[in-house]
């Protein structure tokens, strides 16, 4: 597992995404960029979490801040996530989780007693150089997309 820290370099990656795109970290060079990994496409935190940065998304953009959610769902999936909630943001398929792995986040989770593996909720802010200025691990959503975009606000 990897043990990512604040000011080391962000794993880079390649990813397809909705709307029958791509995106990779080493093309947004010179831009912030907001990576929240997130375990699965329309469940309850998870869309509330996406609805929240899509409401964002313009101040997202003020701050030259590029957000980009990361779950293991297909491209598929995110384009039916994307149109059933009218989804504003980019959703990159990381299906077989190179991008999670890389980050850390594919780790055992228990709910209701039984252990199984899965994606930490969790969110990386990177500055223009391509390094982890902040990160947010365990995250409740309630308030989280506010928090980051305080957070971009502030990073220069």
């Amino acid at each position: 597992m990897t043990d990512l820290q604040i000011a080391d370099q962000a794993p880079g990656f390649t990813l397809p995404t909705n709307g029958a795109g791509a995106v990779s970290l080493a093309n947004l060079s010179g831009k912030k960029v907001i990576l929240y990994f997130y375990p699965k496409d329309n469940t309850e935190a998870c869309t509330l979490e996406a609805i929240d940065f899509t409401r964002l998304a313009d101040a997202f953009k003020a701050t030259d801040a590029f957000v980009i959610g990361i779950s293991p769902d297909s491209v598929r999936k995110h384009d039916n996530f994307c149109k059933r909630h009218s989804l504003g943001i980019t959703l990159a398929a990381d299906e077989d989780r190179k991008a999670i792995d890389a980050y850390g986040l594919w780790v055992e989770k228990q709910l209701y007693g039984r252990k199984y593996m899965g994606v930490e909720r969790a969110t990386f802010l990177i500055d223009r150089a391509g390094r982890i200025a902040r990160i947010w691990r365990k995250v409740k959503v309630k308030g989280h997309a506010e928090e980051v975009l305080e957070a971009a606000k502030t990073l220069q």
